[in-house]
């Protein structure tokens, strides 16, 4: 994992193309000079339109960008993609097994296998779940597992993300842009549909209904208003789901129950699909001061009258300092190996440990605990001596607010730059649904590195993304 050639994925070492990308590369050999540059200025116009964009913090053009996408889609053949659908279900499902044992009778706590404080005073843990019995047993409905290759049959899994993921539009958005820019390209390969997602997530939703809820259960989306990053993603989704798509303010508790105001009256809500942390969800049970939530809607969830999507409290399953116990988490409740590898992390807590990674923090991932989207962490290899420094102060400050783990050197796959191909650094967040089953869609969001040489895929980074497509046999 130190400095070696990364991965590509689509040329093997001695510049054959991969079996995968056979179709990809002879279509690639037969565009015209400018095609790919064309295609590209094209499909910055379908995202305009489409009106996809994000919200950057503290940048200076605007904050609405439309998210970069690559025109060259990411290839994965059948059998990878069987392999890494295994170890994903495998992982969805013990992670569920581990929230219900956490809020339940914590036997993972009481065997000693992890640390009674890491999961009591952790920020994550919500102490007003303790006992709830979740429809279907499920707490954590709707995931993004985020994923990095480092060779052939090398794969890794650098977060679970379990409260609520987003990026899933840009997913379905990619493909839809991708039909109408290289038709003829399908045309040539099988490949898996993803289309079907927001169809999927309906099911998913209405699977986990309360009893009570007839054969057509009511799903309501609960956004945070036009000024999230994501609100473009919640009003899509409830509209490709035919769902409603609803503000705290639309909706209310009255007897226990929840109902939307509509303009002929209130109509009872069972499932809320709700893209609100935690603390906003509701002021009197979590944070009082919230605008965002439902007053009253946890009691109504605790009485098993409406279902919330995610469970409140599923933070503490995807928290990265219980991330390294996931191994030990799959083998506690399922009693097998886990099929998909956790990246080697460094406690810094542990005076070893800690000293180890203080001498070689040039060569390391410094994170934080409760950091996303690629703030609050250092990528050594790319940093400053001076960063370097910094984060050793905060290291030695708080060491319980940092993981550490080795620099992956992420796979690279061909990426169109300024009108030349080039290989970019790629991730993968595969998305799964699980309800009555568990279904995973075939590819997920690539997200890449558009600056050279560099390993942050985030949006807010300056990444972008790129259409995955899974071969069929």
């Amino acid at each position: 994992m130190g400095e070696t050639t990364p991965f590509d994925e689509m040329y093997n070492a001695d510049g054959s193309v991969r079996e995968p990308y056979r179709a990809l590369s002879e279509w690639l050999a037969e565009q015209p000079d400018k095609g790919l540059a064309l295609m590209q200025t094209d499909a910055e116009a379908i995202f305009r339109k489409l009106g996809i964009t994000f919200a950057v913090y503290g940048s200076e053009e605007g904050t609405e960008k439309v998210i970069p996408f690559d025109v060259i889609p990411r290839i994965i053949a059948a059998q990878e993609w069987r392999k890494l659908s295994r170890g994903i279900e495998q992982r969805v499902k013990a992670l569920n097994a581990f929230l219900y044992d956490v809020y339940h009778r914590q036997e993972i706590l009481k065997a000693g296998r992890i640390p009674e404080k890491l999961i009591l005073n952790n920020a994550a843990f919500c102490p007003q779940m303790m006992g709830l019995e979740p429809a279907r047993g499920v707490y954590a409905h709707i995931i993004g597992v985020d994923i990095v290759r480092v060779g052939p049959d090398e794969f890794y899994v650098l977060e679970d993300n379990l409260r609520t993921p987003s990026g899933v539009s840009y997913m379905l958005e990619d493909r839809e842009a991708m039909m109408m820019l290289a038709p003829d390209l399908f045309q040539r390969s099988k490949v898996a549909p993803v289309e079907t997602y927001p169809e999927n997530l309906r099911r998913t939703l209405q699977s986990v209904a309360p009893a009570g809820a007839g054969s057509n259960p009511v799903i309501a989306v609960l956004t945070p208003g036009i000024y999230n990053s994501a609100y473009f993603e919640h009003s899509f989704l409830a509209d490709q789901m035919g769902a409603a798509l609803c503000e705290g303010h639309d909706l209310f508790v009255d007897g226990g129950k929840v109902y939307m105001r509509t303009t002929t009256g209130p109509e009872r809500v069972d499932v809320i699909y709700r893209r609100i942390d935690d603390d906003y969800l509701d002021p009197l049970t979590f944070r009082p001061d919230s605008m965002l939530g439902v007053p009253g809607v946890f009691d109504a969830y605790r009485a098993g009258n409406v279902t919330l999507v995610n469970a409140p409290g599923t933070g503490i399953a995807d928290d990265k300092a219980v991330y390294t116990y996931v191994p030990e988490i799959i083998e506690f409740y399922l009693g097998e190996k886990a099929l998909l590898n956790n990246v080697p992390t460094y406690n810094c807590t542990d005076e070893d440990q800690r000293g180890w990674v203080l001498d070689n923090i040039g060569d390391l991932v410094v994170k934080e605990v409760h950091g996303s989207g690629g703030y609050g962490m250092m990528v050594g290899p790319t940093s400053t001596k001076a960063q370097h420094e910094e984060f050793k102060k905060k290291i030695l400050a708080r060491p319980d607010n940092y993981i550490v783990q080795p620099t992956l050197s992420l796979s690279t796959c061909p990426t169109h730059i300024d009108g030349t191909v080039a290989p970019r650094h790629v991730d993968l967040r595969p998305y799964v649904l699980v309800g009555d089953e568990v279904r995973i869609t075939p590819g997920g969001l690539t997200r890449v590195a558009l600056k050279q040489g560099s390993l942050v895929v985030n949006s807010s980074q300056g990444g972008g993304t790129k259409d995955t497509w899974v071969l069929e046999d």
